[in-house]
């Protein structure tokens, strides 16, 4: 017997009923993290960023570390071991509310943490990931260099042996984290090869500068790391690092929180817009009721429901073993655009009014400009979906 019964219409905020697919273990994960990022980092978030600095970022790294999410889908040491979607999901809510935020967990959890995780000794983990899961050392990536951005294997800070000890020498650029972090994770080149090196603040020789005067990012720390014949022991060098293929590794784990980032920041801009719209009254009716405003609206709806949809079904392919790099490539690709499209378009439904901090489309439009950059830039990404699909590869 056939059911007659009328579907319920969409919700509006979950068009195609997207979340509907997760379990209760998921649904807690998106809840705990969505409730946290409105009450505490929403409140704030548009003074950090008109600041262009993060006030207390040892305070957020401790409450970051109660919540859980920092290094959370890692196994042992003090972190979660929680699955790919619910780490997708932590950073979805994140990034709803500012970028900058989830790159401070990104950075910590998927570079530092999983570099060191990944290769890292024995004594290693021990000493630096159960602090950093619990938000008491804060760490960096340097992997970035001033004339090394999309090409990092031109890198070209050094690291040679001088007896037992490694001397290491160069620059790093745009490293989030990198001034106010506990211990840098530097990548540099050997005989050996590309090799990654567990560097203390503090180290002589080592020192961090924050960059200023940006206009993206701005509820963030960004930093030049300077090394000056910096001397490590023997025991510093990461045991399991093995070439370039070792910190990309790490990359593509970050630039798969970027997926779900993405797909954040989308949905907040077209939320504020969606509301906007049918609150701003002109000509005697709200916006929303002109046919030009709905279809911006449509659009919208389309690309936030497509990105949601991408991302939960890489991290369904990730949660099952089956996500190549070039999946994360696709979903960064596609829904680093997709949000992009929205912000723009929440921009535009907005008006005048869309260019002030009051309201957060503009933020996360410029923030977007950053997020459209980092873990690789579009160019970077098309042509790894290139090669993927062609088997020939464009990068050289």
């Amino acid at each position: 017997m056939s059911d007659h019964r009328k579907p319920p219409a969409p919700d509006p905020h979950d068009f195609l009923a997207v979340d509907s697919d997760l379990s209760d273990t998921e649904r807690d994960v998106r809840d705990a993290v969505r409730t946290f990022a409105r009450r505490e980092l929403l409140p704030n978030v548009a003074d950090w960023f008109e600041a262009g600095t993060l006030p207390d970022p040892r305070g957020l790294a401790k409450a970051f570390g109660d919540l859980g999410v920092l290094g959370m889908h890692l196994e042992g040491y003090g972190c979660g071991g929680s699955g790919a979607v619910a780490y997708g999901l932590a950073c979805r809510e994140l990034e709803a509310v500012d970028s900058g935020l989830r790159s401070f967990v990104s950075v910590q959890g998927s570079l530092a943490m999983a570099a060191i995780h990944k290769f890292g000794s024995e004594e290693q983990k021990g000493e630096w990931l159960p602090r950093m899961a619990a938000g008491e050392a804060i760490g960096c990536f340097g992997l970035t260099e001033p004339d090394s951005g999309s090409d990092p294997g031109s890198m070209r800070t050094r690291a040679r042996r001088d007896g037992s000890d490694w001397v290491l020498d160069g620059t790093k650029m745009w490293i989030t984290n990198g001034s106010v972090a506990d211990v840098a994770v530097v990548w540099a080149a050997t005989d050996e090869g590309i090799r990654g090196f567990v560097v203390p603040a503090g180290t002589p020789g080592f020192s961090a500068n924050t960059v200023h005067k940006k206009l993206s990012l701005r509820a963030s720390i960004t930093s030049e790391l300077v090394l000056e014949g910096v001397r490590l022991p023997a025991d510093a060098v990461l045991p399991g690092s093995r070439g370039l293929g070792s910190p990309l590794s790490c990359l593509n784990e970050a630039r798969y929180g970027i997926v779900w980032g993405a797909a954040g920041a989308a949905r907040a801009c077209y939320e504020a817009a969606l509301e906007y719209a049918l609150s701003r009254e002109q000509f005697g009716r709200p916006i929303a009721g002109f046919q030009l405003t709905q279809r911006k609206l449509a659009d919208m709806v389309v690309d936030v429901n497509h990105a949601g949809m991408t991302a939960l079904r890489i991290g369904r392919l990730k949660d099952e073993g089956r996500a190549h790099h070039n999946h994360v490539s696709f979903g960064k690709f596609a829904n680093v655009a997709a949000a992009q499209r929205v912000a723009a378009a929440a921009r535009s439904v907005h008006g005048a009014n869309g260019i002030t901090l009051e309201y957060p489309v503009m933020r996360h439009m410029v923030n977007l400009e950053t997020v459209a950059t980092y873990e690789g830039t579009e160019e970077i990404h098309a042509l790894s979906i290139g090669q993927a699909v062609t088997g020939v590869s464009a990068f050289r």
